[in-house]
């Protein structure tokens, strides 16, 4: 309010008539703008406090945007490093990161819960959403689209939503290299111990491993071929009732490395020797698979990058652009290290 009318909103013109200059010289004040003194700034930020004067609109130089990352549980390292990679890619591009947990599955598969999620996301201020393997997306998919929400997904668990904006790694490719390695080592009996059947990562990843030992002319054994979580605990109880058959396998393939830890574990336990007993490789590269006993022989796949990507595709869309494909993969390598060895004749 002025003094001359108590019941009206001060104005842009009533600042630079109370300090005596153009409304673009109070602008020029408003905006940090460097072009002027910074006595003339005090005068012109002392008559906006003494008026009242509040901008009705942000400064048209504000860029700096809200993303949201969104997960299940932060609790493996697979997803420590994918989120390190888009708080980095978030952090260079001079924006702010919000961390959110998903609502519970059961809820989030509900319409209205979704619209109500992502609704209370565009109130914070967020303009992009990346889901970190986040399982039954497709609610909070269809929301974000009818919010006009850019939403990107990396590694998309249980959906069946083939349009959404994906980003990964060529899985199929990681998977089949690991195979191939243990095959020119020469193991033929080569057990797989998978990811949840709704993970289009892992089941790319068994295809993968099927493909090597299809090319190679090995029938493929249903018993050695075996589906879980992504869990040490898993790795540990598969290992054990492959160790402990009469046929045991020779080389154990894991999903992750999590599951790679839990038969390292079952191993150790049960007394046989890796690499000279049993060869054993992991997927994904994350550090604890540096730190095994013996250092384990992995799929590296760039987890910083897939986040880093993703942040690059978020920024795109908000900018109104499209990506330049709606799935991303980057390319994997294999990390050897000493859990692979020839196999024991």
């Amino acid at each position: 309010m002025t003094e001359e009318h108590p019941g009206r909103r001060a104005t842009l013109a009533d600042v630079a008539a109370a300090v005596g200059v153009t409304k673009g010289t109070v602008s020029k004040a408003l905006n940090g703008r460097g072009d002027i003194s910074s006595e003339m700034r005090e005068r012109v930020l002392a008559a906006v406090a003494e008026l009242g004067y509040r901008p009705t609109t942000l400064p048209v130089t504000t860029t700096r945007h809200a993303l949201a990352v969104v997960f299940d549980l932060p609790a493996s390292p697979y997803i420590l490093g994918v989120l390190q990679g888009v708080l980095s890619a978030t952090t260079a591009a001079g924006h702010d990161l919000l961390t959110c947990l998903a609502p519970e599955r059961a809820a989030r598969r509900q319409r209205t819960t979704a619209r109500e999620w992502i609704a209370d996301r565009k109130l914070s201020g967020v303009v992009g959403v990346i889901g970190l393997t986040l399982s039954d997306p497709d609610s909070l998919i269809e929301a974000a689209g009818n919010a006009s929400l850019p939403f990107v997904i990396v590694d998309p668990v249980d959906t069946a939503r083939r349009s959404m904006v994906s980003v990964g790694s060529s899985n199929w490719a990681g998977s089949r290299t690991a195979a191939e390695h243990l095959l020119a080592l020469g193991h033929e009996r080569i057990a797989w111990i998978g990811g949840p059947d709704a993970s289009g990562a892992a089941r790319d990843r068994l295809y993968g491993y099927q493909a090597a030992l299809d090319a190679a002319g090995l029938a493929i054994d249903p018993f050695l071929v075996r589906s879980g979580q992504f869990s040490v605990e898993s790795g540990r109880e598969h290992a054990r009732d492959l160790l402990r058959s009469a046929d045991p396998p020779t080389a154990i393939m894991a999903a992750d490395d999590e599951i790679a830890v839990g038969v390292l574990s079952t191993a150790h336990e049960l007394g046989i020797r890796v690499p000279e007993e049993l060869s054993v490789t992991g997927f994904d590269d994350t550090p604890q698979a540096a730190w095994t006993t013996p250092p384990l022989t992995t799929v590296h796949q760039h987890l910083e990058g897939m986040g880093a990507m993703a942040v690059q595709t978020i920024l795109t869309m908000v900018d109104g652009g499209h990506p330049s494909s709606r799935h991303v993969e980057l390319a994997t390598s294999l990390t050897l290290r000493d859990s692979t060895a020839p196999v024991a004749r």
